[in-house]
């Protein structure tokens, strides 16, 4: 039999751990949030985060596209998956359909709106007599605002196709994800403009984007996870065709990178205030470009290697020139050749000499999921939290 004293103290102790556990849950209030069960996702973004959306629009981007994980070109550009199929995945969710293409997709769990070439304001230079994308940022809005309407008139309708539909109230309770921006930089970069002027046009670009961002808030968006955008000057088609006037310790494209670091430092003010503006919204800015700049600086570390120089193409000290892309199959002194894949994708960090490898897609996926390099600090798997 215990003694009035033990149990006593056994009583005490019992009173101290809650005190102590109820503690730590103020003062770290990730402790108390439980991980959020998204149903849907709805992502609005660029080649970064294309599952179809170019190739339906436009042209399939051919084999060794999608090799390494589908073993067949696969929408994406990339031998593989996306940082937003590895998004899909953390949710059980399956691989998002693109909102564009009408053969064989599936909406339920929500939709990508992503299109390669995409920009955030309209460009001037459009496919086919130009470059971009003409599903820039304000029409991937005006996509979403039809997708809404019809797809719940579908529903309504029953049989086969309401199965492939969300339903009504995944549309408040879903994740919206972005990555976009790029473009932007880019289409300024390729009409001749200075980095100066190009620095001009980010605060204008920054407006857009935030502006989208009220428009799908006020149709009932909650969750928002906002990717930054990446190194752009250490990708190959910026250094190949614009000579960098400084190179960093990584070998990129100094003046370049410093506009996208630029752009970086005005979304990130932009999304602050769209937290004060919307204080119920749970919003999360993602250092994507801290990560993918790690690749560049320090790849033997991460296991990875050559990292300015394209897997998948042809030509110069970089395997890049716009003239052999991935896929394609050109004439060198009389003879036809293949633009393949390099032996080893799984270490390689620039696939095409824009896009990325499903490995380093991997790479930063894993790091910004973890909620390290996130503002707030937490993981995607709380993303529907404020704090």
């Amino acid at each position: 039999m215990e003694s009035p004293g033990s149990i006593g103290l056994a009583t005490s102790l019992c009173c101290f751990c809650v005190i102590l556990s109820l503690t730590a849950m103020v003062i770290n209030p990730v402790v108390a949030s439980e991980n959020c069960k998204f149903p849907a996702i709805f992502n609005f973004a660029d080649s970064n985060s294309d599952t179809g959306g170019y190739a339906a629009a436009f042209s399939q981007p051919p084999w060794p596209y999608g090799m390494t994980f589908f073993g067949m070109p696969a929408g994406r550009f990339s031998d593989g998956r996306l940082m937003i199929d590895f998004i899909a995945n953390t949710f059980g969710l399956p691989f998002l359909s693109a909102y564009l293409n009408s053969l064989g997709s599936n909406y339920t769990n929500g939709a990508n709106f992503a299109t390669a070439a995409s920009t955030i304001r309209l460009p001037t230079s459009i496919i086919p007599a130009g470059g971009f994308s003409p599903f820039y940022l304000d029409l991937q809005y005006d996509q979403f605002v039809q997708f809404k309407s019809r797809t719940q008139q579908i529903r309504k309708r029953g049989g086969v196709y309401k199965d492939l539909m969300p339903k009504e109230e995944y549309f408040p309770k879903a994740l919206y994800v972005f990555d976009i921006g790029q473009n932007d930089l880019g289409e300024g970069f390729f009409a001749n403009m200075s980095i100066k002027e190009v620095n001009a046009t980010v605060p204008d670009v920054i407006n857009s984007f935030s502006t989208n961002v009220k428009r799908i808030y006020k149709l009932g968006a909650r969750s928002f996870w906002i990717h930054n955008t990446g190194p752009i000057g250490c990708l190959p088609y910026i250094f190949t065709n614009f000579q960098p006037a400084e190179r960093d310790s990584a070998g990129c494209s100094k003046p370049h990178n410093e506009v996208a670091q630029y752009f970086n430092y005005k979304l990130k003010e932009a999304v602050a205030q769209l937290r004060k503006d919307f204080p119920s919204a749970a919003i999360t800015y993602v250092d994507v470009y801290s990560v993918k700049y790690s690749l560049f600086s320090h790849p033997n570390k991460y296991g990875f290697e050559l990292p300015l120089v394209a897997c998948c193409g042809y030509g110069g000290e970089y395997n890049y020139s716009n003239e052999a892309g991935c896929g394609s199959t050109i004439t060198v002194n009389g003879s036809q050749i293949f633009v393949g894949s390099c032996d080893r994708p799984s270490v390689r960090v620039d696939w095409d000499g824009i896009h990325y490898t499903e490995a380093a897609n991997k790479f930063v996926f894993d790091r910004i999921s973890s909620g390290a390099f996130s503002e707030p600090p937490l993981p995607l798997k709380m993303a529907c939290h404020r704090t």
